[in-house]
């Protein structure tokens, strides 16, 4: 939830989100339902805009709270031996999810109201420090210690703020002034001040949810003078930015009860410009909405843009605008609610500010999708037999497409096939007041999903579901490859995604699975994201034979091979991953079908080097590492070479991690073209490797080379470019039909970033990218494994013709 002092604005500062992620735990029960929302003392003083003192009171529980005698009191920052505890006495109860304001004493100067109090009181409350204490009596409390109180029974909450040192719960919050007060942004209750609230503006709401964002209730309510398109206008940021409106109409489509809260409305009287939106979204902060979908409303409250995330320059997203501290009044109820807008965004994405932001661009939303889905922002809309283009996530998040025959992958997935294909037909799909079951690429929401258009943190535009479609099954299943053939070597890549000893036996169980059964238990598996044997646990351990004889005995487990293993460890927190896992990529080979040529050398800082053998590349050190000095691996996975033997043949396999996209702007973000600054280090990573290549090329042209892993970039990326130039290597996943490059889904988009490339003197060869884990919701890593069934070359072609057909001979053979 974001927090209400803070959500006019864009920003949360530094100092305030340092002291909230600083704080000690709490250490004595928290209040179930009542509690202390917000305490401002500043009120009529002078630079006040609010003419009152107040404390807002909450009820986060599911039953109403009644508060006949029960009582609000205030107690000095220092209290002496003289100082007594000014009662206030209260009456009335809290609904669930409700507020009740507290007037106290009012000062000279301030011109804003409280909106209307539900209970009054006389006392003058300090602007700067003070303790506030929501207690189940009338009674004045007598306590004068933070223990004493904590040991009185009747008080359910207490709020030392500011420079109260003496009766608060943990530590007071920060110092408070004539224009902050404290506010509890998310009715969290640590019984830790500084933990539970935030300073910000004051934002007093009563009872029935009116706030001081404009009027009240008006007896013979009219319209205002500004509509909703005036608000949103033809750009992404409101001409009407942070200026305040008063009745603006509308018929509420929906409201949303948790997270940010609040609820949309649109006009039914929508203007010809397709570039401006007729809904928008009002928050209300962490109130519940009191009204529902068919209400004709006149809202009035501030003009905001909330980026997610942050409004720092460094944040990429775009903003939702939307209606802040809002005040509304119901004309009638039960109103029809517009059709919904079906959605048809055309095959254009964003357009282009030479890096720089497109905010301030006119919408063009017949040529741009992201610009169409702007111009629907908070409207209500309409998607027809949405088909599932991105698993549902942990966080009940899905990708639909608006267009199907976009760029299909064979399973039904939308292909990323280019920077300029960034498929615009997708779009999030989130759970408003209907929440979608779990489903799998290619399934399909069967007729009508309608909810509103929003932005959100992660993917952009949303549609947030008031009602779905009726799930069908597209009936994938995870695929199976063929088992290699006996003259032929199979090497498989598999990100295994921060695989530690520490991790459950279902997750060990279920890898093996893959490799057994999907696989068909190659001879050589290449893996990454391996983590040291305590995972996280930032120790200094960074050993993985726990991690790798786990793994090893559940392929043995699930019917496949006793593999061995063969890595090196790294320096600690020297490879970058999670903090303590110190991931690093490894071999598993299976020793009945290849042998690993062992030579003694390689350690986390010396370098492989390629030498003569009796006329033939060999390794210095095997395994060996790449290049570790370079720079270009600085707190990134150094490729790891190891030198294999298969019926007399050398085959080199490196196995590789490349940096991660972690900083790259969002592709649906503000800045346009996006800053992919990521690519820089995996170019240089890229350089370092094919260097590493032409090394061995150089000493045996006929060398046969195996690059493997999960290089985190495109087949159409410039670090690809670089391994590829000349042709001396192939990328094997550039060599299927488009419907098929593919190994990972993000944001609805079905991408590569896991590659097998070998080099170009391998002629025989079967490749399969085996589909077990990204297209569906329930994963065992986010990445789909993949595997080459190869001949290796013995460097002579005509020697290769008559082996490789010896070798088809004996495999038509009958088995005896």
């Amino acid at each position: 939830m974001r927090p209400t002092p803070l959500r006019v604005g864009l920003a949360v500062t530094a100092a305030s989100a340092l002291s909230l992620a600083l704080v000690a735990p709490a250490t004595a029960a928290p209040s179930p339902d009542a509690l202390i929302a917000e305490v401002y003392g500043g009120g009529g003083n002078s630079g006040a805009t609010l003419t009152q003192d107040f404390v807002e009171l909450a009820n986060r529980g599911t039953s109403p709270v009644a508060l006949a005698g029960w009582s609000v009191q205030y107690l000095p920052a220092s209290p002496s031996a003289a100082s007594r505890w000014q009662v206030t006495p209260l009456t009335g109860a809290i609904e669930p999810g409700g507020r009740h304001l507290v007037a106290q004493a009012r000062g000279n100067a301030g011109t804003v109201a409280l909106p209307t109090p539900d209970t009054t009181g006389t006392t003058a409350m300090s602007a700067t420090g003070g303790t506030v204490a929501l207690v189940a009596t009338t009674a004045a409390l007598t306590c004068k210690t933070a223990a004493d109180c904590a040991a009185d029974t009747r008080v359910r909450d207490l709020v030392g703020y500011g420079s109260a040192t003496v009766v608060r719960e943990g530590t007071p919050t920060p110092d408070l002034s004539s224009t902050t007060s404290a506010a509890r942004p998310a009715l969290d209750d640590t019984d830790v001040n500084s933990a539970d609230f935030a300073v910000g503006a004051p934002t007093p709401v009563n009872a029935a949810g009116q706030g001081t964002g404009g009027p009240g209730p008006d007896p013979d309510p009219e319209p205002g003078d500004r509509r909703i398109r005036d608000i949103q206008g033809r750009t992404r940021i409101s001409p009407l930015l942070g200026a305040k409106v008063s009745g603006v109409p509308g018929v509420v489509t929906a409201t949303r009860a948790t997270g940010d809260r609040g609820f949309w409305f649109q006009d039914t009287s929508p203007d010809a410009d397709p570039r401006t939106s007729e809904g928008l979204f009002a928050y209300t902060a962490d109130l519940a909405p009191t009204v529902e979908p068919g209400d004709a409303v006149l809202v009035s409250g501030t003009v905001a843009e909330y980026r997610p995330g942050g409004d720092t320059p460094a944040n990429a997203n775009q903003t939702l605008t939307e209606l802040a501290g809002v005040t509304v009044t119901v004309l009638s109820k039960g109103n029809a609610l517009p059709a919904p807008v079906v959605l048809s965004p055309p095959d254009g994405y964003l357009p282009s500010a030479g890096g720089g932001s497109i905010e301030a661009l006119e919408l063009n939303p017949s040529i741009y999708g992201q610009d169409y889905y702007e111009s629907l922002e908070g409207m209500y809309v309409q998607a027809d037999d949405a088909r599932v283009v991105g698993p549902t996530n942990g966080a009940g998040e899905t990708w639909i497409t608006t267009r199907p025959t976009q760029n299909p992958t064979a399973r039904g997935g939308t292909n990323y096939l280019g920077y300029d294909q960034p498929n615009s037909g997708r779009i999030k799909v989130k759970a408003g007041s209907a929440t979608p079951r779990p489903s799998n690429v290619g399934d399909v929401w069967r007729g009508a999903t309608v909810g509103n258009v929003e932005y959100t943190r992660n993917g952009g535009y949303t549609l947030a579901t008031k009602t779905v479609g009726e799930h069908v099954p597209g009936g994938i299943t995870p695929e199976r490859t063929d088992a290699a053939r006996p003259h032929e070597l199979s090497v498989a890549t598999y990100n295994v995604e921060n695989l530690a000893a520490t991790n459950e036996q279902a997750k060990f169980d279920r890898l093996a699975a893959a490799v057994v059964g999907n696989l068909a238990s190659p001879d050589v598996v290449v893996l990454e994201e391996i983590q040291d044997d305590n995972g996280a646990t930032d120790d200094g351990t960074v050993t993985a034979g726990a991690t790798l004889a786990r793994f090893v005995d559940a392929v043995v487990a699930a019917g496949g091979p006793r593999y061995e293993w063969r890595q090196i460890d790294p320096r600690n927190k020297a490879d970058g991953g999670e903090p303590g896992g110190n991931i690093r990529v490894a071999f598993l080979f299976d020793p009945a079908r290849v042998s690993f040529v062992d030579r003694a050398g390689g350690d986390a800082t010396t370098p492989v080097s390629v030498v003569k053998q009796r006329g033939r590349a060999a390794l210095s050190a095997s395994p060996g590492r790449v290049d570790p000095a370079n720079p270009a691996w600085d707190n990134s996975r150094k490729p790891l070479a190891g030198e294999f033997l298969f019926r007399g043949r050398t085959v080199f396999v490196v196995a590789n991690h490349f940096n991660s996209k972690g900083g790259d702007q969002a592709m649906h973000g503000r800045y346009q073209e996006p800053n992919r600054g990521s690519e820089v280090q995996r170019g240089r990573q890229a350089a370092a490797l094919r260097a590493f290549v032409d090394q061995v090329k150089a000493v045996d042209r006929g060398a046969n080379v195996v690059l493997a892993g999960d290089i985190n970039d495109f087949q159409f990326s410039p670090a690809v470019a670089t391994l590829t130039a000349g042709g001396s290597v192939v990328d094997l996943i550039s060599a299927l039909p488009p419907a098929e490059r593919y190994s990972y889904v993000f944001e609805g988009n079905s991408q590569t970033l896991d590659h097998i490339l070998i080099s170009a003197n391998i002629k025989r060869y079967r490749y399969d990218v085996v589909h077990v884990n990204a297209e569906f919701t329930d994963q065992a890593s986010d990445h789909d494994p993949q595997v080459v069934k190869l001949r290796p070359s013995t460097g002579n072609a005509r020697l290769d013709r008559m082996l490789f057909l010896l070798e088809d001979l004996a495999d038509c053979l009958p088995e005896r």
